[in-house]
């Protein structure tokens, strides 16, 4: 990739505290659900084992793109951040691996619920969450103070752009809900139009809330609100 630019460097980086915030929540809630399974049950398992699915996949693009279009760019910018970007290479490798084995662990599980399956990926999520938590606060203190300095917004905006060409149509509105639960209330609305044209909005307000309140309650085990 190219890590030259004449553009004005300088960028605002905090779209992915949002995104590391939903990433927290998300895969410490995961273990929790998994053990809520009880042994036998596929009905649960279904909807619990695809939300792990869509986490798993998720995080999985989601270091995809900083590894296509951050970790050159801040070497070359920012030699002096060589070595904390070695330590991100490093923990998205780990990352990698413990996604490849909860893929293996999920397919044996989803086979019929049991209880030993279950508790093997309940234990791997553990370990994913812990490996992800230290790896999330680590690169909001040691890496973006220093991408918002070398990288011009545009290519900033490539890493969300990577985001979200990697969501199905048909899920958009499952993943805004999700993102919109680690906003504070009352930054929602300026959130939803810093970040929705108007079309969208209407549509979140008429159709996706309630799309993503059934898709909660079905994943979570609890009756819509």
């Amino acid at each position: 990739m190219t890590t030259a630019t004449t553009e004005k460097l300088g960028c605002d980086t905090s779209d992915m505290l949002t995104i590391h915030a939903l990433f927290r929540r998300a895969f410490t809630d995961a273990p929790g659900l998994v053990r809520g399974v009880r042994d036998g049950d596929l009905t649960r398992l279904e909807p619990v084992a695809g939300h792990v699915r869509e986490l798993a996949g998720a995080l999985h693009h989601h270091h995809e793109g900083e590894d296509l279009l951050l970790w050159d760019t801040l070497e070359s910018r920012a030699p002096a951040c060589a070595l904390h970007v070695g330590l991100m290479r490093a923990q998205h490798s780990a990352t990698a691996n413990q996604l490849e084995r909860l893929d293996e662990l999920m397919t044996a599980w989803e086979v019929d619920a049991g209880a030993a399956e279950r508790d093997a990926v309940a234990a791997l999520l553990d370990e994913v969450r812990d490996t992800l938590l230290a790896h999330l606060g680590q690169e909001e203190t040691q890496i973006l103070p220093t991408a918002s300095t070398v990288m011009s917004q545009r290519e900033w905006s490539l890493l969300h752009e990577h985001g979200m060409a990697s969501i199905p149509k048909d899920r958009m509105f499952l993943q805004l809900g999700w993102l919109l639960e680690v906003v504070p209330d009352d930054e929602q609305a300026g959130w939803l139009r810093a970040n929705l044209p108007a079309p969208a909005r209407v549509l979140w307000r008429l159709v996706g809330k309630r799309q993503f309140a059934a898709h909660r309650a079905r994943v979570y085990g609890t009756r819509v609100s």
